[in-house]
């Protein structure tokens, strides 16, 4: 709520961001929304469950020195993986299952513009996990949701370090970002049982604009 409301003082007095062509600094906000690219992984262990997923949020860019700022964000993340079985399994038989997590997600970035137009980013992120579900691809190529999972037997706080690329065009910013869980996101009951070990691996593919 804390961050919700100094977004809402920002939009009201932002200005154009500044990038290391520009002689102002000058703080602004704007929303950004894209595509991630999702995965569970198993230390030590290689797989290819990919799955795409939505995300959208707000984002704000306090500059600090011309060329270097701090860049907090207040995002849905959708995670996940895709699992696909040939043999009669514990979920129900065989076919395609996609792990759904739905993240409210908090990164703070800083942001070095290394020439113009061009940016990097790293940082720190925390999210809550809000909701989970498991669906199934059908022979009809139709996505049917089998059950939500309880939620309370993941681990609720995931947090985690998260690097990549911008492009700014004026209001514009096209990036994209990858993003290294740390911590176990399963815990108990059927949830823990499925997911494992495992942590959460994103590629994100994202544009915003600037207000």
């Amino acid at each position: 709520m804390l961050f919700a409301g100094v977004l809402s003082v920002l939009f009201v007095s932002a200005q154009v961001q500044q990038t290391s062509a520009e002689g102002t600094l000058s703080p602004k906000v704007g929303v950004k929304g894209g595509v991630n690219f999702t995965n569970l992984y198993v230390d030590d262990v290689d797989d290819e469950n990919m799955k795409a997923g939505l995300n959208l949020g707000l984002f704000a860019k306090f500059p600090v020195t011309k060329g270097f700022s701090i860049q907090p964000e207040l995002l849905y993340s959708n995670k996940g993986a895709k699992l696909t079985y040939d043999l009669p399994n514990i979920l129900g038989g065989d076919g395609e299952y996609r792990f759904n997590l739905h993240y409210v997600e908090l990164p703070v970035m800083a942001v070095i513009n290394v020439v113009k137009n061009f940016n990097i980013h790293a940082g720190p992120y925390v999210s809550y996990l809000a909701d989970a579900n498991l669906t199934r691809l059908d022979d009809d190529n139709d996505i049917n949701v089998i059950t939500e999972l309880e939620a309370d037997n993941f681990n609720r706080i995931d947090y985690g370090l998260a690097g990549g690329i911008g492009f700014d065009f004026q209001n514009l910013t096209l990036g994209a970002r990858y993003n290294y869980g740390l911590r176990e996101i399963g815990e108990s009951g059927f949830s823990g049982e499925v997911t494992r070990n495992s942590k959460n691996s994103v590629i994100n593919v994202y544009l915003g604009i600037a207000f």
